[in-house]
């Protein structure tokens, strides 16, 4: 997965959480979120560095 799919993931999850009052499943979702938010920076990163590479 790309890190947007885990942020929506994420999203979903969370909010699932919030309306069940599930704790567990809330974590879960915003440990998503942060693993997307990673992958998308190291996306950014290696793109860059692909880039810089190129020239």
């Amino acid at each position: 997965m790309n890190g947007k799919t885990d942020i929506v993931k994420g999203r979903i999850k969370e909010a699932v959480g919030a309306l069940t009052d599930n704790d567990k499943l809330r974590k879960e979702g915003k440990k998503d979120q942060a693993i997307g938010q990673i992958k998308q920076t190291v996306e950014k990163v290696v793109d860059k560095v692909a880039e810089e590479i190129s020239k």
